[in-house]
């Protein structure tokens, strides 16, 4: 077996298709689009490093609450040292641009600036928070039309400059994520979405504070879609390592009948009540997509509920949304296959049935 330069993923020397010579040794790809990615630039692909010690790119495409505040959080982390602002509106995202560069002196030294597709070449990182927000009566279907539409439009070119990886935030992220694996041509490891990331953490602060221990003390994942049809995966949370169901008898609280159910329809509604108050959601997903780069760009195998398109994780095919996987500098590594109740496996594959309800009305090829 040998190794694809440009994704990372197995392929077997005696059946590839693809292959080029280069500097007298011959490389071996799983597709066109890889073999045609490393002729343009090969040294890219043969300097492991590139990227993950002196030079870290992370591109954000969007410069609304979402995109600002994570560019905020990401220099504030040290994590990378290029970041181009890409947005529709110069003179908001030079403002953005502005307003940033001012406090450098109080961060990890950054480059911050305005940029454009172009400046998606040679990123280890593209993190895409552009598009338009849902309005009042709108619903799913609605914005997923809208935001396809918008994608139609940026994915090209952000591909054609060839990033290492993608990383979709714009909602609905599950759908948007299979509209650019199909728009870019990338390979599917590479394009990840935000997914249940920050569902997760919602489940496991509101877990820990009920509990009062620490979030870092308490496993636990929320799977699915990101929206009204996510899966709380109760047989999988642990406190201490102490699967829930044995931990709450030997816990002094004296919880009600029906108490998991209130912490769960608290984290699928806490992004309406946040609109509900101050019009959007951005800090807490800023973090959380912190943390994402952070698997990226220092390669941490961080297992993650990121939304990846699906095939035959508990008979799940050909959809995004979200499930545990390993995601390292190539994006995501491998499947955890994690084992669920059958109800929870039923509540997955309906999350995902509603989803390809949404997707067959979108004509993505």
């Amino acid at each position: 077996m040998a190794i694809d330069p440009v994704c990372n993923m197995d392929v077997d020397e005696q059946q590839v298709q693809y292959t080029f010579k280069y500097k007298g040794e011959t490389y071996f790809f799983c597709s066109e689009h890889c073999k045609e990615s490393f002729k343009e630039s090969p040294e890219r692909y043969l300097t492991h490093e590139r990227g993950f010690v002196s030079e870290r790119k992370v591109a954000i495409v969007g410069t609304g609450n979402v995109g600002t505040t994570f560019a905020y959080a990401l220099m504030m982390s040290g994590l990378a040292n290029n970041i181009p602002l890409i947005g529709r509106t110069p003179e908001k995202v030079k403002a953005h641009v502005m307003d940033l560069n001012h406090g450098m002196m109080f961060v990890p030294p950054t480059r911050i600036y305005e940029g454009n597709y172009s400046d998606c070449r040679d990123a280890d990182l593209v993190v895409i928070t552009a598009g338009k927000p849902q309005k009042p009566g709108e619903t799913r279907q609605d914005l997923a039309d809208k935001n396809t539409e918008v994608f139609r439009q940026i994915i090209p070119e952000i591909a054609r400059n060839n990033p290492r990886n993608l990383l979709i935030v714009t909602n609905p992220v599950d759908i948007l994520t299979y509209a650019a694996i199909k728009l870019s041509g990338l390979p599917m490891n590479r394009v990840i979405g935000s997914g249940t990331v920050l569902d997760t953490a919602r489940f496991r602060y509101l877990i820990s504070s009920h509990c009062e221990v620490s979030p870092r003390n308490v496993q636990g994942y929320i799977l699915g879609e990101h929206g009204d049809s996510e899966v709380p995966i109760w047989s999988n949370v642990r406190i201490g390592g102490v699967p829930l169901r044995q931990y709450c008898p030997s816990c002094d609280k004296s919880c009600p009948t029906g108490e998991l159910e209130d912490i769960f329809s608290q984290v699928k509604n806490a992004a309406y009540e946040i609109i509900k108050g101050k019009g959007s959601t951005y800090y807490a997903v800023g973090l959380a997509l912190v943390d994402i780069a952070a698997s990226i760009l220092r390669n941490e195998n961080n297992i993650l509920t990121v939304s990846t398109l699906v095939d035959g994780f508990y008979d799940i095919h050909d959809v995004c949304l979200s499930i545990p996987v390993l995601v390292n500098k190539n994006g995501v590594a491998k499947t955890v296959k994690i084992l669920l109740e059958d109800s929870e496996a039923e509540q997955l594959r309906s999350s995902a049935d509603y989803l390809k309800g949404i997707l067959q009305n979108l004509n993505i090829h």
